[in-house]
């Protein structure tokens, strides 16, 4: 038995434990989602079980988000705990010129900025006149200031705002899943050249919305990922040359371009066996930061202001185009349309727009462009398409005629010039592809990035390597000299790892950072992680008094690697270590030399005999001795020599390494997560904020439900039946009431809290709700009344065939006393003359012979199921029961006229006649033999009676029971014709009985005689 604490379960215990253990992980972690994180749009696509890779549908049943988020601040100021509504996407955007201070769109060229001396801060600032960005202390990124908020409260983080959508996308994903289900983990998209500091600001907005990072993953490579789940491409391990292709997407932000290798290889699967997978490599990236839809519909506003501030009724308001761009709501106005016609201009030569109320309400203006114009003022733009194209190529390494195709990705693509300018670029048309769907390829990749990750989902095996995009340095102090070594270059992989040794043998504080372009493209040194170690003092001083070493031969090592998730180096672990000798025939070979099996090269000594044994082998011994030869003498001699020989080997030394793991600190530096403090205050205003909208939600159910409830008001007093249930007075307060409520939903009803709706709501339900009933009980009463008297004939009619039954078997049971009496009597009577005959052959002897003696068993009463003294007062006493009940009820009810309440209700009757009715059909299940339908058996014989009939097998009543349906579905014509049977039956049941007494009475009487 194994000792207390470490008890083995049983095999199938542990079985059955594991198999729930994962059956819930899976179902747990059984939905991944994939975000594409735009400028102006978020997609996100969501993969479960049944639902595979499905775009997620906004509210409004569109594919894309708008990404932006507004708050709406409830009209009426008596309720100060609540928070302001929320409102996402196109929504949030259509109120955008009506309220310009708290609608909050296109955030993503914030995150991770300074607020301070940042140009994008600035342009943002300029576009979005309405808003109020102010420093966020802590950190010193952007905040906003909204005006739903006092002055004195902390302004919201970009990251909480973004936090927002993202959870919002997550909830229509919950919608997709279906009710109960959970989603946590996604992959988002990022473009290639998020620094550090925009990595942690998605991954807080990420942790912020509930969800739970499995990776980042560029826009590029989520491209490209989707690319290859549809092709197989090229094995390298068969010497094929792999598939070089280039992303270039162009979006609203931003335009990055992705030199990526798609190749096949064959590697080793489980067991003996191998596979081919798909790898899906970036081997180079080029970005503009700032050349997208965004920055050509910036073109169009700037055209709209010059053009609009030179009618001349604006020239008489001396409004100039600084004054128009500080107006928040013509300027909302304005990038609103702009984004329209460059839409319309790219499948068209010429579009227009007409403003009303435009800066002043007595100004409207109307707007032309053609695309010619269009063209003319983005020229400059037009030339900066190829730059990332070119930098890409320079950066993987790699020349255009290495390009098998350009696959085209994001909106702004569709510009008619853009296509125009990568096709002179490339020198050929045919290079370009749009085999891929520009707007949702991105977060397909994603999708299919996350369900391979989530072990939950077993998808196409293709593996994929991000680059790092920038370069990264470790740094440290030694000898009063800063030093530094660079790790991995901007082609590096995300994942790799890299060994970091070092002749440093005390405690010390090391850096890592990355080489990043600023604003003015100089390459600058941004930390990431500053790393302390706690016990490398003490590790070292081991070393040297434990094992001997010297501070010159230890060596220290960190492994650094590119972390899976973000992308950002990370310290794996760290080690000093040196190289140590030591003595062979240490304490295994001591083991090994005390049980025998030691060297067997003459280190291993016989054991001395006792000295009562000499005098025995002495004689053998000297015998030995004197027939031995004189090669056999020679070899004796040089024994010690070769002793000696084996314990100089025995003292040889070996080498090994000796290594003590380091422990240490890691502090995040550039842009550091928020402090405990901040991040609870930050949670918990989000908290306040779902929190309020649930019971927004709530209130606007209730209002509904008043508001509907006040129609259909008017629809009951115009039937016949509410009329006739309701007397004058109470309509009339009904109708008073109802129109006394509409008016008010209309004025202060508007604002009103859910509470007051509620108590409004339920005042009216319990004016109309009386009437209402009484017209419904009118309606359903007779029938109900119907259905009891049937219920009631039907238990009259069992009753009889109860009575019937027992007198059958009174009957029966008085044949078959008799009949065996009369038995006995003949049995006693043959056995005495048949003792008494002496035939005179006695002395002969006889054969032997098989006798057999055949008794004629008396006939049995007719097997059947009989009805005890309790069956029948059970079903007596609830026949008079309901039969009094219903007498009473009716006589109550006759008083009554029909604007009174009933005192019969048909809920009561229909109750009673189903207990009546489970009553009869639980005594038929007693009487019927129905042969229950189970497989067959062998079949066996059955003993005959008297009259060479095979009897019936005997069924129990709870056989009879399982294959009776269910009662309350049985018909009343049903059980009344049962009832029918069971009469007939139990009057065939008596007369046999009484046949049968006569028949045996004569045999009797006839079996004396003989």
């Amino acid at each position: 038995m194994p000792p207390h604490g470490r008890r083995r379960l049983p095999p199938l215990t542990t079985i059955i434990a594991l198999f729930f253990l994962f059956s819930y992980t899976a179902s747990a972690a059984s939905a991944v989602l994939g975000i594409d994180l735009g400028t102006e749009y978020i997609k996100a696509a969501l993969v479960k079980p049944g639902i595979p890779l499905e775009i997620v549908l906004t509210k409004d049943s569109k594919r894309k988000e708008s990404a932006a988020v507004a708050f709406k601040s409830s009209r009426s100021k008596k309720d100060t705990t609540s928070f302001p509504e929320r409102i996402y996407g196109g929504d949030a955007l259509a109120i955008a010129p009506r309220f310009p201070g708290d609608v909050y769109p296109n955030l993503k060229p914030l995150l991770g900025l300074q607020y301070k001396g940042n140009d994008v801060v600035a342009s943002y600032q300029e576009r979005y006149p309405g808003l109020r960005p102010v420093e966020w202390k802590e950190r010193g990124t952007v905040g906003f200031q909204s005006p739903s908020f006092d002055d004195g409260d902390e302004p919201f983080l970009v990251e909480e705002l973004l936090a927002m959508e993202l959870k919002n996308i997550r909830g229509n994903a919950v919608a997709l899943a279906g009710k109960g289900s959970s989603i946590r983990d996604a992959v988002i998209t990022i473009p290639a050249f998020y620094t550090a500091e925009e990595r942690r600001a998605v991954a807080l907005a990420a942790e912020l919305a509930g969800l739970r990072l499995l990776t980042m993953i560029s826009d590029g490579l989520s491209v490209g990922l989707n690319y290859a789940t549809s092709r197989t491409f090229p094995t390298v391990n068969d010497g094929a040359k792999p598939e070089i292709h280039l992303v270039y997407d162009m979006g609203a932000g931003s335009a990055t371009a992705t030199v990526l290798k798609f190749q096949g290889r064959t590697v080793k699967d489980v067991g003996k066996y191998n596979k081919t997978i798909q790898e899906v490599q970036v081997l180079g990236v080029g970005w503009d930061r700032s050349l997208g839809g965004d920055a050509l519909n910036g073109i169009i506003v700037d055209d709209m202001i010059t053009k609009f501030t030179d009618i001349p009724k604006v020239k008489a308001l001396e409004a100039d185009p600084q004054q128009v761009r500080g107006h928040g709501r013509t300027m909302a106005k304005l990038w609103k349309e702009a984004e329209r016609l460059r839409q319309v201009l790219s499948a068209n030569t010429e579009t227009s727009s007409s403003f009303e109320g435009l800066f002043h309400e007595d100004l409207n203006f109307k707007y032309k462009l053609t695309r010619a114009e269009f063209e003319k003022l983005t020229s400059a733009h037009a030339k900066r398409v190829e730059t990332p194209l070119k930098e890409a190529l320079a950066s993987a390494k790699v020349s255009l005629a290495d390009i098998e195709s350009v696959i085209l990705h994001g909106g702004a693509v569709r510009t008619p010039f853009v296509q125009r300018q990568l096709e002179e670029v490339v020198g050929s048309a045919e290079k370009l592809r749009t085999n891929v769907n520009s707007d949702e390829a991105a977060v397909f990749g994603a999708a299919f990035k996350a369900a391979g990750i989530s072990p939950s989902f077993r998808v196409k095996d293709i593996r994929t390597s991000d680059s790092a995009s920038y370069a990264m340095f470790f740094k440290w102090t030694s000898e009063d000299k800063t030093r530094q070594q660079k790790l991995f270059v901007p082609t590096s992989h995300i994942g790799a790892e890299k060994q970091v040794p070092l002749k440093v043998t005390e405690d010390f504080t090391f850096s890592l950072f990355e080489q990043a372009p600023s604003a003015t493209g100089d390459l600058i040194d941004r930390p990431i992680l500053n790393v302390q170690t706690k016990n490398m003092t003490a590790s070292v001083a081991q070393l040297v008094e434990k094992f001997g070493c010297t501070k010159g031969d230890i060596s220290t090592s960190f492994a650094i690697r590119l972390s899976p998730i973000d992308g950002l180096p990370e310290v794996v672990k760290g080690s000093v270590s040196c190289e140590t000798t030591a003595q062979k025939g240490g304490v295994v070979d001591g083991v090994k030399d005390f049980f025998g099996f030691g060297s067997k090269k003459g280190d291993q000594e016989p054991l001395k005999a006792d000295k009562d044994s000499d005098s025995v082998k002495s004689a053998s011994s000297e015998e030995t001795v004197a027939t031995s030869s004189p090669k056999e003498s020679k070899i004796s001699g040089t024994s010690t020599a070769e002793d000696a020989k084996a314990t100089e080997k025995s003292k040889e030394t070996k080498k090994r390494i000796e290594t003590i793991h380091i422990d240490f600190s890691t502090e995040a530096v550039g842009l550091s997560p928020p402090s405990p403090e901040h991040m609870q205050r930050i949670t918990d205003r989000l908290g306040a904020f779902d929190s309020s909208d649930r019971l927004r939600l709530k209130r606007e159910e209730t209002l509904n439900t008043l508001e509907a409830f006040t129609y259909k008001a008017r629809d009951l007093l115009d039937d016949e039946g509410f009329i006739a249930a309701s007397t004058d007075k109470e309509r009339n307060q009904i109708e008073e009431q109802f129109k006394s409520a509409s008016e008010w939903l209309y004025g202060d009803g508007a604002d009103a809290t859910r509470e007051v709706l509620k108590e409004r709501l339920d005042g009216l339900h319990g004016l109309v709700d009386p009437v209402q009933r009484r017209k419904e009980e009118a309606g359903s009463r007779p029938g109900a009344i119907k259905a009891l008297q049937e219920a009631l004939n039907q238990t009259k009619a069992m009753v009889s065939v109860v009575k019937q039954q027992r007198e059958a078997q009174s009957v029966a049971e008085e044949a078959s006393s008799s009949a065996a009496a009369a038995d006995a009597e003949s049995a006693s009577q043959t056995t005495t003359a048949s003792s008494s005959t002496d035939d005179g052959f006695g002395d002969l002897d006889d054969e032997p012979v098989t006798s057999s003696t055949t008794t004629t068993a008396a006939p049995s009463p007719p097997s059947m199921l009989m009805y005890s003294e309790e069956d029948l007062k059970e079903v007596t006493d609830s026949q008079d029961s309901v039969q009094a009940w219903l007498d009473e009820k009716l006589a109550e009810q006759g008083k009554l006229g029909p604007t009174d309440d009933p005192v019969m209700l048909s809920t009561e009757l229909t109750a009673k006649s189903k207990d009546l009715n489970d009553m009869v059909m639980k005594l038929l299940t007693k009487s019927m033999k129905v042969p229950p339908k189970s497989k067959p058996k062998p079949k066996v014989k059955s003993a005959k009676t008297k009259s060479g009939k095979k009897s019936k097998p005997s069924i129990s009543p709870d056989d009879i029971l399982n294959e009776m349906p269910d009662a309350s579905k049985v018909t009343d014509e049903q059980i009344s014709e049962a009832i029918a049977q069971q009469k007939s039956k139990a009057s065939e049941s008596k007369g046999k009985a009484e046949a049968t007494g006569k028949q045996n009475k004569q045999e009797n009487i006839a079996h004396g005689e003989l």
